[in-house]
């Protein structure tokens, strides 16, 4: 390996290094943090968010960022102990290059799924994209030996592994910090088990959190508060993966506070400019089906029920799975025939949020004072609780 494939393989290898460790960092906050936003979550069409959340976020539980981690340090080991002199020197760039062949095969995959499913851009994919993408044409050149070499090359390395203590020592380490990441991360089926236990606020954060709560502006909504001191209201996308982390954290909280004077409205903000003029690309294709099958839900007693399914169900959600939830839970047999009144319910829920100023979802007003993908479990519970002490409703 040539000193100047072995630098680009090092630069490539930490840019992917840094992306995916950022990647992990971003993924495990926005499953113990159901407030949590991050610095690449800019629009509806940028955003990290969109990308982890979503079925392509995860393989088997296993966070495809971990998986990423695992892959840029493997190639940083390599090329470490490839270098100069090293027994394994001559067999290195073939290791690297047959790893970032099925890497490659696996961003080009997601990269698919990224910019023409889920319609999102990810940064931090990106970044990784490009690095695995370098790694896999630096080692190819670098590499000289035939691919059908290494199997027996792999079995005469491992035995100068074994009989390397450092060597040795890393490979462990290596392994067991692979496994203890996998097995450590959070599950996203426990995120609204931790949200209901999330740790309460101290009294100076809710002193400094009443301070900033008072300095947000409020703006008027076109919702009656029916007696109510306090109106939280949602403009939801069933197909948004915050919008179901707020909702598997936040319905406890109203739950607990609607006999004391909480009411909760939820409105219509699909990501799909087929029914909300407000937003210009395709971001979730069901996202309308699935706002007018609430709709029609309403009817029929069952609008709870069906917003269940839907956030339970949200990765499979396709225009197809909607009708036919719409049906077997919804009990909508004529959910064609309703289409066209419905939709119409949901680009007027639209273009109200679009007057007042929503861009994405979820977007909260908590009595006319606007928190754009919500706050964390415990400092929601206070705004509500600031709101009943001082608020009306019809502010």
């Amino acid at each position: 390996m040539s000193a100047l494939a072995r630098k680009l393989l090092l630069g490539f290898g930490l840019l992917g290094l840094v992306a995916s460790g950022a990647s992990t960092y971003v993924h495990y906050n926005l499953l113990e943090n159901p407030g949590y936003t991050s610095f690449c979550d800019i629009n509806a069409t940028v955003s990290c968010g969109q990308a982890y959340l979503s079925r392509y976020g995860s393989i088997a539980g296993v966070p495809v960022a971990i998986g990423g981690l695992a892959f840029f340090l493997l190639v940083l080991m390599l090329v470490w102990g490839g270098g100069g002199k090293s027994r394994i020197a001559d067999s290195a760039p073939g290791y690297i290059f047959a790893a970032s062949t099925l890497a490659l095969a696996v961003v080009l995959y997601l990269a698919y799924a990224s910019f023409f499913i889920l319609r999102a851009v990810c940064p931090l994919c990106v970044a990784t994209y490009i690095a695995v993408a370098g790694i896999f044409v630096i080692s190819g050149g670098a590499s000289s030996l035939p691919m059908t070499s290494l199997p027996k090359r792999a079995s005469r390395d491992l035995r100068v592994l074994v009989t390397t203590p450092v060597a040795f020592i890393i490979a462990l380490l290596f392994l067991g910090g692979a496994t203890s990441a996998v097995a450590l991360f959070p599950r996203e089926e426990a995120r609204s088990i931790r949200a209901q236990q999330a740790t309460p606020i101290t009294e100076q954060q809710r002193s400094e959190f009443e301070k900033w709560w008072e300095m947000q502006p409020r703006v008027q909504v076109p919702y009656t508060a029916e007696g109510a001191k306090v109106v939280v209201v949602k403009f939801n996308d069933y197909q948004c993966p915050p919008c179901k982390q707020t909702y598997e954290a936040y319905e406890p909280i109203l739950a607990k506070y609607e006999p004391r004077g909480v009411k909760y409205v939820m409105r219509h903000f699909p990501l799909n400019p087929q029914c909300n003029s407000a937003v210009k690309a395709m971001v979730h294709t069901a996202a309308c089906d699935a706002a007018a099958a609430a709709v029609m839900a309403k009817s029929k007693g069952t609008y709870d029920k069906l917003s269940a399914w839907f956030f339970t169900n949200q990765e499979t959600l396709s225009p197809a799975t909607v009708r036919e939830a719409a049906k077997t839970v919804g009990g909508i047999t004529d959910f064609d025939t309703q289409y066209e009144k419905a939709i119409q319910e949901v680009k007027t829920d639209a273009s109200t949020g679009a007057v007042l100023g929503v861009t994405s979802t979820p977007t909260f007003f908590v009595n006319g004072r606007m928190l754009k993908g919500g706050l964390p479990a415990q400092y929601f519970e206070a705004a509500i609780e600031l709101e009943l002490q001082h608020g009306n409703g019809s502010k």
